[in-house]
């Protein structure tokens, strides 16, 4: 930093792509600082080196971090206010700006307009001696049956849109943008099947792929996609012609950089696969419902065995996590588990996206509560479902949160409301019954989810910040939650999927929620007498039509389980 000039220097979890998952060759901040969550980013100066996350990862970073880094809490505080407070008049702030978006960027030298910030090389690269190298898996297709339309329809729908909107070609930095357009799969990130590069859309339909040819050998040849290695991508920006879209929010600032500085015009407009693979076809979302059926056979065999065998003592995080692997990978369409599965009990629970390790694994013991939020990645879809449940007897606390939590993804999941209506606008309807009690969490209520792809997926999400509409289509997450640090935590999850609701009343247009995920609620931890009589509808009528969904297929010892778990309460 001070050979460079520096005063500051920022340290993104993200990569060239801003993808949550980064392959381990990027993970620049956790070489630097030892944290590992999948959101934050640390500000190294030359008086504090301060670690930037948000509620999530509070309890985990003090926990990572040695004493060196301060933990600062997000989005309390914000880039460019804590850097203007941390630098003196004129104090010059160096970023890589391959690692952060023109937003980012312009953002964080509106709130701070006395500093400098400078492009600069990448100064954790000049140090990370044995960085690993870049992953080459290599990429598969995507069976147009489970991808509902074909990569050429696609690329011709989205021309016509640019040449609607007179743009010349459109720049695509999201993997699972490209992954989608192209119809195409890889495994460059663990748990995310996605292939690594950077594209172009032209105006004609064709696209410029840049990412490493091998991974492509064994894929046809298609004579309107082009691939050349990635560090021929910056090359090719300086050709094309104006104006070119880009992405502000998502594309990295060289990107935009590169552009204006050979004179082709700069248009900022959404990543344009962003709206169109967020509203799932018929054949994704049945893709989808499929994927939730054989998932939701293994939560059941899986809670069915949990519940046998926790009392007993004996049982710890990894083996449970081992074990749902386990179920999962019974039917032989498990192609991957879609994130790693947070396994916590006890106090571990409290630790939002705690992961759990040979150093913290810790026995499920009777008198708590256990946690488990998992997934599955199957060709025709990916799942994100979160349990929690009662080992032996637990307090009236745990019991009176737990219904609180449940209450809130009731009514998310029972949510009607008009066109027009974004994540913000919902998301308190899941808090309501914890804010009655004077609870909250501090997490959104749910996020996208990919068609296997990414089990974390933009742009829509449910959350106090979100202003995208929903669109019928649009999967998402319910999990609202309570955690108690240092005691235990509760988090329910189902995946929706927005859809149009029947018309009434005066016949507005209206949308409401499918629920995608079939696995029981713990009646152990539910208090009837807080809910409300269509709550209790609510609850019955879903375990009703989940015995009816997977009884049929699970062991009978599953099966006599799974009747007293979805009794009427």
């Amino acid at each position: 930093m001070a050979e460079q000039g520096f005063d500051a220097f920022i340290v993104p979890k993200a990569d060239v792509h801003q993808g949550e998952y980064v392959a381990p060759c990027d993970e620049r901040l956790a070489w630097l600082t030892g944290f590992t969550g999948s959101a934050g980013f640390a500000v190294v100066s030359q008086k504090i080196a301060g670690v930037f996350v948000d509620g999530r990862y509070r309890l985990q970073v003090r926990d990572q971090v040695a004493e060196d880094f301060t933990p600062v809490d997000f989005p309390e505080n914000k880039l460019g206010p804590w850097l203007a407070d941390q630098l003196a008049d004129g104090g010059t702030v160096g970023f890589d700006p391959w690692l952060h978006t023109a937003g980012e960027i312009e953002a964080a030298k509106q709130a701070a307009p006395n500093l400098v910030f400078q492009p600069s090389e990448n100064l954790i690269d000049a140090l990370w001696e044995d960085r690993p190298p870049e992953p080459d898996a290599p990429a598969v297709a995507h069976p147009v049956e489970f991808a509902g339309e074909t990569s050429s329809s696609k690329r011709e729908r989205l021309a016509d849109d640019l040449r609607a909107s007179g743009h010349k070609a459109a720049t695509i930095t999201l993997t699972d943008s490209i992954c989608w357009l192209l119809n195409i799969r890889g495994g460059d990130i663990p748990r995310n099947p996605i292939v690594q590069g950077l594209a172009v859309l032209h105006d004609d339909g064709q696209v410029s792929l840049f990412a490493n040819p091998n991974k492509f050998e064994g894929l046809g040849p298609d004579p309107n996609i082009t691939i050349a290695p990635k560090s021929e991508f910056a090359p090719a920006l300086t050709v094309l012609q104006s104006p070119v879209r880009v992405d502000k929010k998502t594309a990295p600032l060289a990107v935009s950089s590169i552009l204006e500085e050979a004179g082709v015009e700069v248009v900022w407009e959404d990543d344009p696969c962003i709206l169109p693979k967020a509203r799932k076809n018929k054949a994704e979302i049945e893709g989808m419902r499929s994927a939730h059926i054989r998932d939701a056979v293994a939560m059941a065999e899986f809670l069915c065995w949990l519940d046998k065998e926790a009392p007993k003592g004996g049982l710890t995080e990894i083996s449970a996590a081992q074990k749902l692997e386990g179920f999962r990978c019974g039917a032989n369409e498990l192609q991957d588990i879609s994130f790693e599965t947070i396994s916590g009990a006890g106090p571990n629970g409290a630790i939002m996206h705690y992961r759990v390790t040979e150093e913290t694994n810790r026995a499920i013991k009777p008198g708590e509560l256990y946690l488990v939020d998992s997934g599955g990645q199957y060709l025709d879809g990916t799942t994100d479902i979160t349990r929690t449940v009662a080992v032996g007897d637990v307090g009236e606390d745990e019991k009176q949160a737990y219904t609180r939590v449940l209450q809130g993804l009731i009514a998310i999941s029972t949510a009607r409301f008009p066109k027009g209506i974004s994540g913000r606008d919902i998301d308190g309807l899941a808090r309501a019954p914890l804010w009655r009690a004077g609870q909250d969490f501090d997490h959104g209520t749910g996020h996208g989810v990919g068609a296997y792809l990414c089990v974390h997926e933009g742009p829509q999400r449910i959350s106090r910040i979100s202003e995208v509409p929903l669109e019928p289509g649009m999967i998402l997450s319910n999990e609202p939650g309570y955690y108690r640090p240092g005691a235990f935590g509760i988090r329910l999850e189902n995946l929706i999927v927005t859809r149009i609701a029947p018309q009434m009343g005066d016949n507005r247009d209206q949308y409401d929620f499918e629920t995608l995920t079939f696995t029981p609620f713990d009646r152990r931890l539910i208090l009837g007498e807080l809910l409300a009589p269509w709550e209790r509808d609510w609850l019955n009528a879903y375990h009703t039509e989940v015995f009816a969904k997977i009884s049929h297929r699970v062991s009978d010892e599953t099966k006599s389980w799974l009747a007293a778990a979805t009794a009427p309460l």
